[in-house]
């Protein structure tokens, strides 16, 4: 009886560890078609046109699959790639552009880039999808920032009060807020929980704002200060950013919530 015992236990045991091999696989998001490609860009020296290149490997074959440009704009004052969409073998997404170099008619280029992946490579295009005027002031001299969340851009330039919030399933534009007396847009970050906040302020004056928004474009709080965000991505340049007060500012209190 020990013998049959202990064999039942072990094959017991056996089964165990298979199913909790076969749940952990079954557990594991699906690789996208893409994930072993990536495209570099770069710009030319007037900040007119953007270069793209697609490379990496595929089942079969290994190499740059394509290439192309983007514009000629104004002048380029922020770029940004959108969350990919996967339907079988073909991956989408979008690149937002921003040409803040007309003062007049900042515009938004919104491009669909399309990768079809097979075992022996990939048919990579890009394509303008729309473009959309933003209610901001540019110029060559404008300074242009953008963020974003899974739902929204978030857009402004060191020569506007306030920036603006994009959404990207149709495009409509909103423009958030602003302080009083009136202060200029300087930066825009956002971490990897989807929010993202606004910072206003003026590197001579010293005087200072930053508002956040949530992960459903809504504002969550306001308050003095030159603040920003990080995530795991891409590291905050403080040098680019506008200088803040050495004490941070107050923000508000917590706040119970009623139960519903």
């Amino acid at each position: 009886m020990s013998n049959i015992r202990n064999r039942w236990l072990v094959a017991a045991s056996i089964v165990l560890a298979i199913g909790a091999v076969v749940s952990a696989r079954a557990e594991q998001p699906p690789t996208s078609p893409d994930s072993t490609l990536y495209t570099t860009f770069n710009i030319n020296s007037s900040f007119q046109t953007v270069y793209w290149v697609t490379c990496g490997s595929t089942q079969q074959s290994d190499g740059c699959y394509g290439s192309g440009s983007l514009g000629p704009f104004n002048q380029v004052g922020a770029l940004m790639e959108g969350d990919s969409s996967v339907k079988g073998n073909v991956v989408t997404r979008a690149i937002y552009v921003v040409d803040s170099g007309n003062p007049d008619d900042v515009e938004l280029y919104v491009y669909k880039k399309t990768d079809t992946v097979s075992p022996g490579g990939d048919s990579v295009s890009v394509t303008l999808a729309k473009t959309v005027t933003l209610p901001l002031v540019g110029g060559t001299s404008a300074i242009c920032s953008m963020g974003a969340n899974g739902l929204f851009l978030f857009i402004g330039t060191d020569q506007s009060p306030q920036a603006v919030r994009v959404q990207k399933s149709n495009l409509t534009v909103t423009q958030l807020g602003g302080f009083s007396p009136p202060i200029n847009v300087t930066s825009i970050t956002a971490d990897n929980y989807g929010y993202v906040n606004v910072t206003q302020g003026d590197f001579n004056s010293g005087e200072s704002g930053s508002s956040v928004y949530g992960p459903d474009g809504y504002e969550q709080s306001d308050g003095g200060g030159a603040e920003f965000l990080l995530n795991t991505r891409t590291a905050v340049q403080p040098s680019a950013l506008p200088q803040g007060a050495d004490q941070p500012a107050q923000r508000r209190q917590l706040t119970p919530r009623t139960a519903k």
